[in-house]
C-alpha cells in the first residue's frame, strides 16, 4: 500500500483505475452517417414502387442516424468516460470530434485546474485560543475513473476533505508565540502550507484528485479573543521598541565614556561616571524632550 492509500479515509485499495478507451474518428463516422442517409434517401425517392428499395432505403437513413447518436466533442482539458451497460470501459481524452458505438454510454469530466477557497472555519489552535481560519485551494482531476466511481460526488468530497484537512492541521500549530524553534501559522506560512498539502494529498487520493497548491487564506483571531490579543501584541511591541531603544543607549553611553577617557576632556571619577550614566540614559530612553538643568555649582554642591 502506498502512503497516499495508507492516509486516505477509506484506508482501502482503489477499485478503478484510468485507462484510455477504444474510440474513433468523429469527422470520418460523420460523413459515413451522412452518406449513409444521402444514400437511403435517394433509394426510398428514387424508386417509390419498389418495396425492397422503400425497405433499404430506411434501413440506410435509421443506420446513419444511429452511427451519428455515437458522436461527441472534446474540448482541451475534458475526458469521456466510455461505459458499456455500467461496465467501464476507459477514458477518451483525445480532443475534437470522437465517436464511439452508440449503445456505449457516456459521462464528460473537465480535467482543468480548479481553484477551492474553503469557509472560514473557527477552530482552536495548538494552545486553545479560538481562531478564524481559511484556506485556498488549486486542485485538478488527476484519474477520471477514480473522481467518477470510486467517490460519490468529487467535488464535495475535496471541499469537506479541505474542511477536516484544515481543521487537523490548525490544532498542530499556535496561531503566534510559539515556544523557542516552534513552527506558528502566523509566522511559518510557507511551512504550514507545505503541512497543508501533504495532508490533503493523502486525504483525496483515493478520489483521483492531485493537489497543486494549498495555502491559508485568511488567518484571525475569533472575534470574542481578538480585542485582548491586540492588546497582547501592542504591549509586546512596546516592550521590543523599549529594549532596541535601551540597548542602543547603553552602546551610546559607553562610546561616549570611551571617547571622553581617550581625548582626556575630563578626568572622571567613578561616582561621577555613574552620574553621567544616569542623566544620559534618562535623556536618551524618556518618552519626553529632556529639559536641560543649568548646574551653577559643583557636582556635590
Amino acid at each position: 500500500m502506498t502512503d497516499a492509500q495508507s492516509r486516505s479515509p477509506t484506508g482501502s485499495h482503489s477499485l478503478s483505475r484510468e485507462h484510455p478507451a477504444r474510440t474513433g474518428n468523429g469527422i470520418l463516422m460523420l460523413l459515413m452517417s451522412l452518406a449513409l442517409m444521402v444514400a437511403g434517401a435517394l433509394a426510398v425517392f428514387a424508386q417509390p414502387d419498389s418495396p425492397l428499395n422503400v425497405v433499404g432505403g430506411i434501413l440506410l437513413l435509421s443506420l446513419g442516424f444511429i452511427l451519428l447518436c455515437g458522436l461527441y466533442a472534446l474540448q482541451p482539458n475534458e475526458a469521456m468516460a466510455i461505459l458499456l451497460f455500467g461496465d467501464y470501459r476507459g477514458t477518451d481524452r483525445k480532443t475534437g470530434l470522437r465517436w464511439v458505438l452508440p449503445w456505449y454510454s457516456r459521462k464528460k469530466i473537465s480535467l482543468r485546474v480548479r481553484n477551492l477557497t474553503s469557509d472560514k472555519l473557527k477552530v482552536n489552535d495548538r494552545r486553545g485560543n479560538p481562531i478564524e481560519i481559511a484556506a485556498n485551494v488549486v486542485w485538478r482531476v488527476e484519474d477520471s475513473a477514480q473522481a467518477l466511481f470510486d467517490v460519490d460526488d468529487f467535488r464535495a468530497f475535496v471541499n469537506i476533505q479541505v474542511d477536516t484537512a484544515l481543521r487537523d492541521m490548525a490544532a498542530h500549530y499556535a496561531y503566534d508565540h510559539g515556544e523557542e524553534h516552534e513552527l506558528t501559522l502566523r509566522s511559518d506560512a510557507e511551512e504550514v502550507a507545505t503541512r497543508l498539502r501533504d495532508e490533503l494529498v493523502g486525504r483525496i487520493a483515493v478520489a483521483g484528485v492531485a493537489i497543486d497548491e494549498a495555502r491559508i487564506a485568511h488567518l484571525a483571531y475569533a472575534p470574542e479573543i481578538a480585542g485582548a490579543m491586540l492588546k497582547r501584541q501592542q504591549a509586546e511591541a512596546v516592550l521590543a521598541a523599549r529594549r532596541l531603544i535601551v540597548r542602543g543607549a547603553v552602546e551610546m553611553v559607553e562610546n561616549a565614556l570611551q571617547d571622553l577617557n581617550t581625548r582626556g576632556v575630563v578626568d572622571l571619577d567613578e561616582d561621577r561616571k555613574a552620574a553621567m550614566v544616569s542623566n544620559l540614559l534618562v535623556v536618551l530612553c524618556a518618552d519626553r524632550e529632556a529639559q536641560p538643568v543649568v548646574n551653577t555649582g559643583t557636582l556635590y554642591g
